[in-house]
């Protein structure tokens, strides 16, 4: 059969395997993002379908063969195009690596497995494309093991400006079929009604992700409406625990996090477990804590992958690099080994930065830079503000955003995080200014609110924080639309 016949079946045949297996399914759905949707994609259920899936992968390593594509190993995105990859691979002798989400904090430590050979080039292999970000990510993973990508394959382009940006970081993507023509095959086999799909595809014209330029001062100033955060989390740029974080925060409606600053185990394990739903994250002091032991925060890590929350240990970092490094690393803490999120001050200067990133960045673990800070008369202000941006502009595979009262980067890459929330507003005796939610959201334009002792100090401290969470994530919701300003 001639390539063209092969491209025009293959295509047919796709339409067919998505129908059957129900990953595309056409009516009103409400997106991660809030977004109503006429169309929603989910190839996750594949796997429950043997004879699809074979022929999906099949339809893949077509595709990368009709274009004529040369690559030494292959590595599916994580983690619905993982047994894709593995019938691509086994079926025709072809080596494959496997890219964690995350890098275990033990053995190792690698973010590939795999038999890697510097300067052979990888093919990517993925499912669903709409950003392209969960795309470059693992590219970014490959290319730091030395390998060059050049090509990715992907069933299904939703032509939502994904191919775009990957040609623009240097990725040719090449698809086995795209939304429209998937809508073109179901209606001329009348599965789909002609009024669905002109709506589906006035839905991706209104939903492209466009074009970024990476250099400039147009980077900063792209945003031209806001951005929901579950669109921010399918940024190319985002940082992997920026996206997590994003995703769970408009999973659970919530975009508070408690500050945990209580001396005991006991308490600190019965906080996350009671308020553990109804929070993004949980700061922890750990070294105010009378008891700690490891099996401490083991508890803690079990209790934050139960509820989905990150924990953020709030060290705040300001020592020289070979220092922070150890502290970070080691010591009766081992801070790296269970929190998600660190934070450093700039003081230091770069070296702060690069010295937690050496343990950080292996176990995709995240910073926040101390921008601004809410006591008063704090000198974190004007030229030091400027400098933790420019900082973290320099890092940004490692910081994804700050500490500060207010939006300090444009870029919604970053996350804004804001302490000295209280549903009162007003101060303490020692200093401490407190801010309402609706005015550090709506109008700061901050992403997550950081309340302690509006929490700790009320009776009922699963009710206190519901309505901490409601007003803050009703100040989200009231801010998206709401034009950012340059």
């Amino acid at each position: 059969m001639a390539a063209a016949g092969r491209v025009a079946a293959g295509r047919v045949a796709a339409a067919a395997a998505l129908r059957e297996a129900g990953a595309l399914r056409f009516g009103d759905f409400v997106l991660k993002s809030g977004r109503a949707s006429p169309v929603y994609i989910d190839l996750r259920g594949l796997i429950s379908h043997p004879l699809l899936l074979r022929q999906v992968a099949a339809l893949l390593f077509q595709t990368a063969k009709d274009a004529g594509l040369e690559y030494d190993c292959v590595c599916g995105v994580p983690y619905t195009a993982l047994p894709l990859a593995t019938i691509i691979c086994s079926e025709n002798q072809i080596p494959m690596l496997i890219r964690r989400k995350e890098a275990k904090d033990y053995g190792t430590k690698r973010l590939v497995e795999g038999t890697i050979n510097p300067g052979e080039t990888c093919l990517i292999i993925e499912d669903v494309v709409t950003s392209g970000s969960s795309v470059l990510e693992t590219a970014e993973v490959l290319q730091k093991e030395g390998l060059k990508v050049t090509d990715a394959i992907v069933l299904l382009d939703r032509e939502q400006g994904g191919k775009a940006r990957l040609e623009e970081r240097g990725i040719r993507l090449h698809s086995v079929c795209t939304l429209s023509g998937v809508l073109e095959i179901l209606q001329q086999q009348g599965e789909v009604a002609v009024e669905m799909v002109e709506k589906v595809k006035k839905f991706i014209q209104g939903n492209v992700f466009e074009p970024v330029a990476q250099n400039g001062p147009a980077a900063v100033k792209r945003l031209c409406k806001e951005l929901s955060f579950s669109a921010r989390a399918e940024l190319p740029g985002v940082h992997p625990i920026a996206a997590r974080l994003l995703v769970l925060m408009e999973k659970k409606q919530t975009n508070l996090c408690l500050s945990a600053d209580v001396t005991s185990s006991k308490e600190l394990l019965q906080l996350a477990a009671i308020l553990g739903p109804s929070i993004c994250i949980l700061k922890t002091h750990i070294d105010i804590l009378n008891d700690f032991t490891q099996e401490v925060v083991k508890e803690l890590r079990t209790l934050a992958d139960q509820h989905e929350f990150l924990i953020f240990e709030d060290r705040k970092f300001a020592d020289i690099g070979n220092t922070v490094k150890h502290q970070y690393e080691g010591g009766v803490f081992r801070i790296a080994s269970w929190s998600d999120i660190v934070n450093a001050h700039v003081v230091p200067g770069s070296g702060v930065v690069k010295g937690l990133k050496e343990v950080g960045l292996p176990l995709q673990r995240g910073c926040l830079l101390i921008a601004e800070m809410s006591s008063q008369g704090s000198l974190a202000t004007g030229e030091y503000t400027k400098a933790a941006v420019q900082m973290a502009d320099d890092n940004s595979d490692f910081v994804f955003g700050f500490i500060s009262g207010s939006r300090v980067s444009n870029k919604p890459e970053f996350l804004h995080l804001t302490p000295g929330v209280q549903l009162q507003t007003g101060g303490d005796n020692l200093g401490q200014k407190y801010l309402s939610p609706k005015e550090v959201i709506s109008e700061k334009g901050s992403d997550i609110i950081i309340v302690g002792r509006g929490i700790l100090s009320a009776s009922d401290r699963l009710q206190e924080a519901e309505k901490y969470r409601k007003a803050a994530w009703e100040s989200y919701i009231s801010r998206l639309g709401i034009r950012a300003e340059d």
